[in-house]
């Protein structure tokens, strides 16, 4: 049976997941098993591979922010120096358990050039060597610390906070979100979430009807969900999308892929922030997969859009 990919999709794309598809049977074959090493390594690979495009940025600094128990890298891109400019904390995805700023350091300089904002990327740890909550701790110490780093360094800057996250960085920024709610200190102006993981319980209809030959796959994500929740935490109590929602939740915008399994999750926590009264956009690009931004070459025009609307609604 001819798959929906195979007449929606980007030939270029359409063509690279079934050379994927080729590989990873082959794979099978020969009895690949999956680690924490090769899910780290296959994912760096594909994104150095496939986002090229390096944009030149005037002033781009590592400096560390002081959690509770662990000091945070992170890495600063400011696209003009000479102006006070609005702060977004981008906390990269790879699943809590693959990704870094290295790997994303392209990411992170495009989304500072869209947005006119000073980037600050977070090298959160990942699992399964330091599981939940440790990522959300950091992700947490950022938002806290961040303006007292840049008074510290003089960057000039604006009093506001916004935050990005891509897929688990998407769900670390959205919980980080719902807990802001209720933390002194903390006030996020606005939100972006690209195809984010919202829900640990795994219970939206995309997870199946997606789950299988579009690169991230229903099996690969419990992987990753088990490595990361590893003391019977009760994930439906831990997913955003079942979280509470006041009015102190910063507006949103969400950007959602066709053919991801996290699909469904993403277009349902549009709805209900739209119905909880907090202002929402939802981007929902046909034709594309789950970490297109990574994919850059196959997919360049659906980068292109979802670099203009996060410019365009963190500049509004």
């Amino acid at each position: 049976m001819e798959k929906p990919r195979d007449v929606e999709m980007p030939e270029a794309l359409r063509a690279w997941l079934v050379e994927v598809d080729e590989i990873k049977r082959k794979a099978r074959e020969r009895g690949f098993r999956r680690t924490v090493t090769n899910t780290r390594e296959t994912w760096d690979t594909l994104t150095r591979r496939l986002v090229t495009e390096v944009p030149e940025l005037p002033w781009i600094q590592d400096e560390m922010i002081a959690g509770p128990d662990y000091r945070v890298p992170v890495r600063l891109y400011d696209p003009d120096p000479d102006e006070p400019l609005p702060v977004a904390l981008f906390v990269h995805g790879g699943g809590h358990i693959s990704g870094s700023v290295a790997i994303y350091d392209p990411i992170a300089r495009k989304l500072a050039e869209a947005t006119r904002h000073v980037v600050v990327a977070i090298e959160y740890r990942l699992a399964p060597e330091c599981p939940y909550p440790a990522a959300l701790k950091d992700t947490m110490a950022c938002a806290k610390r961040v303006f007292r780093l840049l008074e510290a360094l003089g960057v000039p800057h604006r009093p506001r906070l916004a935050l990005i996250g891509d897929s688990g960085g998407g769900a670390l920024c959205a919980t980080a979100s719902h807990l802001a709610q209720y933390e002194p200190g903390i006030e996020i102006d606005r939100q972006v979430l690209l195809y984010p993981g919202l829900d640990y319980t795994l219970s939206q209809p995309s997870v199946i009807t997606n789950g299988e030959g579009y690169l991230l796959e229903r099996e690969r994500i419990m992987w990753m969900f088990d490595a990361y929740l590893q003391n019977a935490e009760n994930r439906r109590s831990v997913s955003p999308l079942f979280m509470d929602i006041t009015p102190a939740y910063p507006p949103t915008l969400i950007v959602t892929a066709a053919f991801d399994p996290l699909h469904d999750e993403g277009a349902l926590y549009a709805t209900r922030l739209r119905e909880a009264g907090i202002p929402v956009e939802h981007l929902d690009l046909p034709g594309v997969i789950h970490g297109f931004l990574n994919l850059e070459q196959l997919v360049p025009d659906a980068c292109r859009q979802t670099y203009a609307a996060i410019g365009d609604f963190l500049r509004a």
